[in-house]
């Protein structure tokens, strides 16, 4: 077998290398979806991510003589071990074209994190739980929606075999847009409408500054007691929203609010992997005319976020949101939609998204293995 060389990301070339690799990797395909290659270098750029105002990503290639045949970094997020009164690296952007290439790219992680003085290595995540993560270990029959990861099927085994662990699984749920929502839902979302004078609303996006506020207090407070979360800062909210805008819908993007008060949110966005699909991850000199067909193009929806306040979670907004999110979906004609993730152990809203119709479809997994 060709020895398996480690070298650091070190140079532009060898950064040029690390983005260019999953092209070539999963080139044929079906379900691959190649993101726009302009948006993969800004990742590791901290001009244009600002996720590293609070992490560090130390990256590395794997070599079989001069092939590159794999990838991986290392994430040290000052905020998340802050927050969580733990000393964990995580590991992410982990591509291996075999068992041996993934145990040598783990290893320089786990080398590193050691040097460091982390307990464990936990991933992956492309670079935080707010975005792609876990390794896909069911639902390859179906391209992923968009910011979801995907890899192939050999990838569990990989990572087991280099010693890790579950440490959770992420959910992800499908309902068919065509079709009703029970009628138990529909009572239910009545209901709570009437007895707690609920009103839900559509973001105005010509209030971006004073929606983008109320958005960041909603999602901070809603999500503060899930497994892993990290409070995102105001600068990541502010780029994730300014960079989702030119495709948001926004009737899919609502406010529930009680007595004027917003107490919970669901932010539905266009399959834009729909888009990026036919554009080979190039926005010139073709891209571009995919991007203005976008409507055109784009028939599924993601539901990213579905956040009710704590005080007011027993009242049953849920399935409320859900109502008005889907029926919103399709009159917007989009046909399928997808709700996550969800954590594995977050029963109450998994209930609800499986009583409104939702099918699992894909499982993510988190993985961990503590250093001696």
């Amino acid at each position: 077998m060709p020895t398996v060389r480690i070298v650091p990301v070190d140079s532009p070339a060898r950064r040029k290398q690390f983005v260019e690799l999953p092209y070539r990797l999963y080139a044929g395909d079906p379900y691959f979806v190649p993101q726009l290659r302009r948006d993969e270098h800004r990742r590791f750029d901290p001009r244009h991510n600002a996720f590293l105002e609070h992490a560090e990503m130390t990256l590395w290639l794997a070599f079989e003589g001069d092939a590159v045949v794999g990838r991986i970094a290392a994430i040290d997020d000052r905020l998340h071990n802050e927050k969580h009164h733990e000393s964990t690296t995580w590991f992410g952007f982990f591509e291996a074209s075999s068992a041996a290439v993934a145990s040598a790219l783990l290893a320089a992680v786990e080398g590193h994190a050691a040097s460091r003085g982390s307990t464990a290595v936990r991933g992956p995540v492309n670079p935080s739980l707010h975005e792609a993560a876990g390794v896909l270990v069911e639902g390859f029959d179906d391209a992923p929606y968009a910011l979801m990861a995907y890899n192939p099927r050999s990838y569990a085994g990989f990572v087991e075999g280099a010693g890790y662990a579950r440490v959770k699984d992420l959910y992800s749920w499908e309902l068919d847009l065509r079709q009703p929502l029970p009628e138990r839902i529909l009572r239910i979302a009545d209901r709570v409408r009437g007895r707690y004078g609920v009103t839900i609303r559509p973001v105005s996006l010509k209030r971006f500054d004073a929606e983008l506020e109320i958005l960041k207090l909603l999602y901070r407070e809603a999500w503060t007691d899930n497994w892993g979360f990290v409070p995102p800062t105001d600068a990541e909210i502010r780029q994730l929203a300014v960079e989702l805008k030119p495709v948001a819908d926004a009737e899919l993007v609502l406010f529930a609010e009680i007595n004027g008060e917003p107490v919970a949110c669901a932010v539905c966005i266009p399959d834009v992997n729909q888009i990026l699909k036919r554009m080979d991850g190039r926005l010139l000199p073709f891209g571009v005319v995919h991007f203005l067909r976008r409507k055109q193009i784009v028939n599924r929806v993601r539901m990213l976020l579905l956040g009710v306040l704590p005080k007011v979670r027993r009242l049953g907004l849920y399935p409320l949101l859900i109502a008005e999110s889907t029926a919103r979906a399709a009159r917007g004609g989009y046909e399928r939609g997808e709700v996550g993730w969800t954590l594995e152990d977050n029963h109450l809203i998994n209930a609800g998204i499986e009583a409104a119709g939702g099918r699992r479809t894909k499982v993510y997994r988190l993985y961990e293995k503590p250093l001696a």
